[in-house]
């Protein structure tokens, strides 16, 4: 069955499972009302742009945006495509960037360019990220703000484990995971487990696991149909590092789609846990004493990183809306929005004169985990932005989900994904 039947299939469920509850946006008494979905999480991050929206919203008092939170990025999916297909979509939509090929091949979205040229905004985004925006030669979004993943650690967990160097190397990491596994309490049970990795087939998992991928010399590809899983050298040796990790027994599994938790790291019952700069508001609340730190993915042919965050996309509507929708727009990748959203969540500004300013300079001398994902954002890789990626990061995740619950072999696992994948592409 062809890609794109398989895409009207899934539109027909999700429209199905969805209904046809949708809000409503209007123009009344020269308002024009807009609303934006997002998943933003945790909710502490939600506030925080909650009040940049009303910030937006008492500046503007010809556009009122209304947020609402519709899930995470994976529960969001079956309601965008019912969105789109019974004609009623947001007006705005946060969502990572490689949603743009699917939403494009609909003819959902509104091309960006010529507003974008107009913009002073364009010039101060940060140039690496333009990739992202970029879909067939034409820009379909603009960067919400940006991040990427490392590892989290306890130094304190470190040092009782008499560990003195951060681990460089995948062969220094295991080792180190297998030193921070520890029957602390001498009763012959792990009290301490080394890392604390993700589970299930979700993006999320996937986009943690992609630096280990590229790190060990991996690519995708930039159609779907060109991706080739079951020869990939990189990931068959980034699978077998997370299974190792498993079998040593220093890695704890996170429950099914919840890798994003941060309760074991915070209690001390895990040492190191892969995620990105949008956990540092809220560890730094949790562990008071400040008993934590970031280090680099540790590399094997070369060093690596996934590039995140989300993006701003508009869906086609009426003109005025679609002109207020992109107001907003230039207001969330401007300067002001930026700095705040960053203090406020320790997501990476996207906007180069956000990152210059003393107001966050001031926050990098006084966070230096932070400044630890800015260098580390050279090495960042943007994962591939085409129609049909969805189903190739499920399939991946899939293979992932078999070989950290150890039913089956890293080469196995992604030769099967790639038969799925074949049988819809090729």
């Amino acid at each position: 069955m062809s890609y794109k039947k398989i895409l009207a299939l899934l539109i027909a469920l999700a429209f199905t499972v969805t209904g046809c509850q949708f809000s409503s946006t209007s123009v009344q008494d020269n308002v024009t009302h807009l609303t934006l979905w997002q998943g933003v999480n945790p909710p502490s991050n939600r506030d925080v742009l909650q009040k940049l929206v009303d910030k937006f919203n008492q500046k503007h008092p010809n556009i009122q945006v209304d947020s609402l939170y519709v899930g995470q990025p994976d529960q969001q999916m079956p309601k965008i495509l019912a969105a789109v297909v019974g004609n009623a979509p947001p007006d705005l939509l946060w969502f990572n960037p490689t949603i743009a090929g699917q939403l494009v091949e609909l003819d959902a979205l509104v091309p960006l360019d010529e507003m974008l040229n107009k913009s002073p905004v364009k010039d101060e985004i940060d140039p690496a990220l333009f990739d992202s925006m970029k879909y067939q030669g034409k820009i379909w979004s603009v960067p919400f703000a940006t991040n990427n993943v490392g590892i989290f650690y306890r130094p304190s967990l470190f040092k009782a484990a008499g560990i003195k160097e951060l681990p460089k190397t995948w062969e220094e990491f295991r080792q180190v995971a297998k030193k921070l596994t520890r029957d602390i309490d001498g009763d012959n049970k792990i009290d301490q487990h080394g890392i604390f990795l993700p589970l299930g087939k979700g993006e999320f998992t996937v986009f943690i696991w992609l630096p280990f991928m590229w790190s060990g010399g991996g690519e995708l590809a930039e159609t779907a149909a060109q991706v080739n899983l079951a020869d990939n050298k990189g990931a068959i040796s980034a699978l077998q590092l997370w299974q190792d990790l498993v079998k040593d027994g220093s890695a704890i599994l996170s429950a099914p789609e919840r890798g994003f938790e941060t309760d074991a790291f915070v209690s001390g019952k895990v040492a190191m846990q892969v995620t990105g700069p949008w956990t540092l508001t809220y560890i730094n609340n949790d562990i008071k004493d400040g008993d934590f730190g970031v280090f680099p993915i540790p590399a094997n042919e070369r060093q690596a990183t996934s590039i995140g965050g989300e993006n701003l996309f508009i869906f086609k509507t009426e003109p005025e809306r679609e002109k207020a929708a992109f107001e907003f727009a230039e207001y969330v990748a401007g300067e002001g929005f930026q700095t705040e959203w960053a203090l406020g969540t320790g997501y990476l500004p996207a906007n180069v004169k956000s990152r210059q300013s003393e107001t966050y300079q001031a926050y990098i001398q006084e966070q230096p985990t932070a400044k630890v994902f800015l260098e580390q954002a050279e090495y960042g890789r943007s994962r591939p932005v085409f129609a049909g990626y969805t189903r190739v990061s499920e399939s991946i995740g899939r293979a992932m989900e078999a070989v950290l619950l150890n039913k089956s072999s890293p080469k196995a696992a992604l030769q099967e994904s790639q038969q799925r994948l074949d049988l819809i592409f090729k």
